[in-house]
């Protein structure tokens, strides 16, 4: 890689990193078009497209990683990170026993956060608890403050074992370690809704209606578009 491409990754690096996430894909998108190779720009470059995009965004995510995991040099660190991306790829396709089955061999070669946040997160989706509960309490051993492994935890008892109450705890720690986090304020509306406060669960689903989602987000911006109008 030439001093310009150099200089033109470092600009949309620094693009990303002041939250101009447009102007940043679009210099991406420049760079891998003018097939400047470095993983520098490229795993950030996947992130992006996993959360703005659709289908053929996903695919070309798979593409782009393929690519990187063969550069030399890659670091540990860049390899769960590919490993991770690739599976979340893989999941907003449809693939979720793929997704699953490459982050369960990534944790086996390499435990760290990221894997625990999102192979948990997958086991709820898959439904299984039996595989599920033991990990996300080994997740929960490696960070106890993870807001996203408790989270995961609640998920889990609510939407797979139907124990709303044994999953209270969980996203109410949750919530106190991030407060703004989408999924957590969702399903903690579902307690204010249940209890007949209108006013809380609307509050809760206003504040999650201005994060950011990703595709590991088991709420979506529309339905909590329609659920506020419902609302009133």
């Amino acid at each position: 890689m030439g001093l310009f491409d150099a200089i033109k990754v470092r600009k949309a690096i620094t693009l990303h990193n002041k939250g101009d996430l447009k102007a940043a894909q679009a210099a991406y998108a420049e760079l891998y078009d003018a097939q400047v190779m470095d993983p520098s720009y490229l795993l950030p470059y996947t992130v992006l497209l996993l959360r703005e995009g659709g289908d053929e965004e996903a695919e070309k995510v798979k593409e782009i990683l393929k690519k990187v995991q063969k550069f030399p040099g890659i670091n540990p660190q860049q390899r769960t990170e590919i490993h991770v991306n690739y599976a979340c790829a893989n999941y907003k396709l449809g693939h979720l026993e793929d997704a699953v089955k490459l982050l369960e061999a990534s944790h086996q070669r390499r435990p760290c956060g990221s894997v625990y946040q999102t192979l948990g997160y997958l086991y709820v989706e898959a439904g299984d608890s039996e595989k599920g509960i033991p990990f996300l309490e080994e997740a929960l051993e490696y960070d106890d403050e993870d807001p996203i492994t408790l989270d995961n935890l609640g998920q889990m008892y609510y939407r797979v074992l139907n124990d709303p109450e044994k999953a209270l705890p969980y996203f109410q720690k949750a919530i106190e370690q991030k407060d703004n986090q989408i999924d957590t304020l969702y399903f903690l509306s579902r307690y204010d809704l249940e209890a007949g406060d209108k006013a809380a669960a609307k509050e809760k689903l206003e504040k999650a209606l201005g994060g950011r989602f990703s595709p590991l987000n088991y709420v979506k911006k529309e339905t909590l578009q329609k659920e506020l109008e419902e609302l009133g």
